[in-house]
């Protein structure tokens, strides 16, 4: 198989990760989701997940898709929890008043504006948000330091968690193997990413009309 992700660096390479991870791939994959989405760590979660699948149905890992799932669906949502706790352990003393450039930047009426951002699309925003690399990594600090009910909070990244999970696993385990998928991985799962913005998209879209007519009714 060619896993080369493009324009990253071979040790990105998902194949290369799980191949020097030997009989801990599962373990150490699992790790690495965990720091994606909990420790703010940019790696190839979506990647590493389809190839996984792969691998288990080559019989190279030797678990089984169940277990495999399981695992890493865990990884997902205690990473989660680890990144929202941080949030919340952070979130204070990084978004207070203060002068010169980090005020700037960590502005406390950002906090609010997002906290009023989850509180509408919340439920939505965490499940989407898993799918879209980068996003997904710091989503949980943004619902922490904005205060998001913990119960609201690990409802809706769980239901996020395992979609994105046990479904980018499984198909990896069941369209891995196809002859044009395993060669173009990096192009399906681009198209994952691009498929995965569309409700997003939508929703900005949606959510501009309505404030369009809002501001006409006003007016």
């Amino acid at each position: 198989m060619t896993l080369t992700p493009l324009l990253l660096p071979s040790w990105f390479d998902p194949e290369v990760i799980i191949n020097w991870l030997g009989p801990y791939a599962l373990w150490g994959v699992a790790f690495i989701i965990f720091a994606e989405c909990g420790l703010f760590a940019i790696l190839p979660g979506d990647s590493l997940l389809f190839t996984i699948g792969i691998f288990v149905a080559l019989g190279t890992i030797d678990h089984s898709m169940v277990f495999v799932c399981t695992v890493l669906t865990l990884a997902a949502v205690l990473g989660n929890v680890s990144g929202y706790l941080l949030g919340r352990l952070i979130g204070p003393p990084l978004f207070r008043e203060r002068s010169g450039l980090l005020g700037q930047i960590f502005k406390p009426s950002y906090v609010e504006k997002t906290r009023l951002f989850l509180a509408r699309y919340g439920s939505r925003a965490l499940i989407l948000a898993r799918f879209v690399p980068i996003v997904r990594t710091f989503v949980t600090l943004v619902a922490g330091v904005s205060r998001m009910s913990f119960r609201h909070f690990i409802t809706y990244t769980a239901i996020g968690g395992v979609l994105w999970a046990v479904g980018v696993t499984t198909l990896g385990y069941y369209l891995g193997n196809i002859g044009f998928i395993k060669n173009n991985i990096d192009a399906v799962l681009i198209l994952i990413v691009a498929v995965s913005l569309i409700p997003m998209a939508v929703e900005f879209l949606l959510h501009r009309r309505r404030n369009r007519r809002a501001a006409v009714t006003a007016a």
